[in-house]
């Protein structure tokens, strides 16, 4: 397989990525924008890093996102479009070799123009660091050795001349811009003369340069103004950002530390903009009375999300076994013979996601059902409402299944359920537990530990029944299948947590991934889906959303699915 990656981190965000909304654009001419021109706003927690190459968090990429610029960037529709670059990159007839032609007035915030050179430095001192997001560069020759800090250098880029960046891959790569897009990680630039060697860890320079206002030179739209001790922060637009317009807004300002409660008080009170930037959703019970009052409904988008939540199941050993006893990366699928197979299905279809949306989800207001896939809905790939037939609720159906395939009970005897606590999960998986014992007669105990042990527990593939989840990086179903259900994923220690192996699936994707034709690649990708959904591979149960309050005079905010709308287009009315 190419481009196999491996965020295991990423696997429990329980707070919202999300869908696609229209994006916020410029005003019309009739608006009339008020005088003072700041958007303030809360986050729960601190940045752990303003740097494009160490970025790890959703905080980070909020503010990381606005201050650098990247090849490509996402607009507010999840599209591609140039940022440092111009143009799409000449791709080779064997797809393997990326030129790139950067804008020629790119500047940082210092005046410093930006060339080749830096792109080249940026992305190998982003592998050397390998942090949360440096394989959004596996793609390139020498990568590998790079990472694991073997060499300086990847090999596989050059710098023909001042503006021109050279890539070579190992494999053709269709998802790679979709990668390099990915706001405010490995692949944004940095200067260089700013940061020198990277190599050299205990220069202050390589690891504080980005916590000063006076250091942190970017080449986005945005800089920083000012950092306090209280870690509250300050940005002002970059007079004569090479880009463009900058938008309305002078002044963004933002605390943090305020609870969710304190945070909506505050917003009520006139002195925050909006709450939910930075996936700092507002609480549940805000959301709802928010939903019961006609005139603060006005204030309140609920956008989809895209993460997804799904029951998973062993695939190597345990009574869901597809093939027991199999060494996990080996194939797990048998033409014929499945003997876990009703077993998955009937748990799964015991499941009624709507109930389940109701108690756990608290009405709605932070997941949806989960009938269209794993792919969250509104993502590349998403298959639509109501396609996937194992999510389909038949309590009847599901019993007579389960009774058929375990008639004496013994199948599921001392059966636990493995996952990672937290309120919502606690509420999540006891509604499955009951929703199990009504529908099948099943008693299955809860089994919560923390986040790294379900990790490790899982990766080992030694969790018989668990919780598996998955918050997209970028709207690309390569995102999805690389990490999480191929083969090579499904050896021990990584990150298929079921061990499901499809050799069928594997050759299906590997065509996907290698496809320039995007619209083909989709294709094959969702015909890879439906492989995974007729094997029941896991019981999808919900997708997660984020909602966002907004005042009613702060136009152009909002929340793509997966990042929050550019403050280039947003603005402050007359109010």
């Amino acid at each position: 397989m190419s481009g196999i990656r491996l965020r295991a981190a990423a696997l429990a965000v329980v707070g919202g990525l999300a869908v696609f909304a229209c994006g916020g654009g410029g005003g019309g001419t009739s608006e009339k924008l008020a005088s003072d021109q700041t958007l303030n706003f809360a986050i729960q927690d601190d940045v752990q890093y303003l740097d494009p190459g160490q970025a790890s968090s959703a905080v980070d990429i909020t503010f990381i996102q606005e201050v650098f610029s990247g090849l490509y960037r996402f607009d507010n529709n999840n599209r591609i479009v140039d940022d440092l670059a111009t143009g799409q990159p000449e791709v080779s007839s064997d797809g393997k070799t990326y030129t790139f032609h950067l804008n020629k007035n790119a500047k940082f915030s210092n005046g410093d123009p930006v060339t080749s050179a830096d792109v080249v430095y940026s992305w190998n001192r982003a592998a050397y660091l390998n942090g949360s997001y440096a394989t959004n560069l596996q793609p390139v020759v020498g990568w590998d050795d790079t990472s694991s800090q073997k060499t300086k250098t990847m090999s596989g880029l050059s710098a023909p001349d001042q503006n021109t960046v050279k890539a070579q891959l190992t494999a053709p790569a269709g998802y790679w811009l979709s990668a390099l897009a990915l706001p405010g990680t490995a692949g944004w630039v940095v200067d260089q003369k700013l940061i020198g060697d990277y190599t050299n860890t205990q220069n202050a320079a390589n690891t504080d340069w980005w916590q000063s206002a006076e250091t942190l030179i970017g080449s986005g739209p945005f800089k920083m103004t000012q950092r306090t001790s209280k870690a509250s922060m300050d940005f002002a637009p970059v007079k004569n950002w090479w880009g463009g317009s900058t938008g309305a807004l002078t002044h963004i300002h933002t605390d943090i530390g305020p609870d969710l409660i304190s945070q909506v008080k505050k917003f009520e009170a006139g002195g925050y903009s909006l709450v939910g930037m930075a996936n700092d959703v507002p609480a549940s019970a805000d959301v709802l009375r928010y939903q019961g009052d006609p005139t603060k409904k006005k204030l309140l988008t609920i956008w989809p999300g895209a993460r997804s939540t799904w029951l998973g199941y062993n695939f190597t050993t345990g009574p869901f076994a597809s093939k027991p006893g199999v060494t996990p990366g080996q194939p797990t699928t048998v033409q014929g013979t499945d003997p876990g197979l009703a077993g998955r299905d009937a748990f799964s279809k015991a499941v009624d996601r709507n109930q389940l949306i109701d108690v756990a989800c608290v009405k709605g207001t932070i997941c949806s059902a989960a009938t269209g896939g794993v792919i969250a809905k509104g993502l590349k790939g998403y298959l639509g409402d109501g396609q996937d037939p194992s999510a389909k609720f038949d309590a009847a159906a599901a019993k007579s299944e389960y009774q058929k395939w375990d008639p004496s009970g013994s199948k599921v005897q001392g059966l636990k359920l493995d996952y990672n606590q937290s309120s919502f999960n606690d509420t999540l998986w006891g509604n499955v537990q009951s929703q199990l014992r009504a529908n099948l007669g099943v008693n299955v105990a809860l089994n919560p530990m923390d986040f790294p042990t379900l990790i490790s527990k899982r990766n080992a593939k030694q969790s018989i029944l668990f919780r598996d989840s998955w918050g997209a990086d970028y709207d690309h179903p390569q995102d999805w299948f690389d990490n999480l259900f191929t083969c090579a994923t499904a050896q021990s220690g990584r990150g298929n947590a079921s061990g499901y192996c499809n050799p069928a699936m594997d050759k299906l994707v590997n065509q996907a991934d290698t496809s320039q034709n995007l619209s083909s690649a989709i294709s094959t990708y969702e015909q890879a889906q439906r492989l995974r959904i007729k094997d029941v591979a896991g019981a999808n149960l919900e997708y997660g959303t984020q909602p966002y309050i907004v005042q009613s005079y702060v136009k152009g905010a909002g929340y793509t699915g997966l990042f929050d709308y550019r403050w280039e287009g947003i603005r402050i009315l007359k109010h």
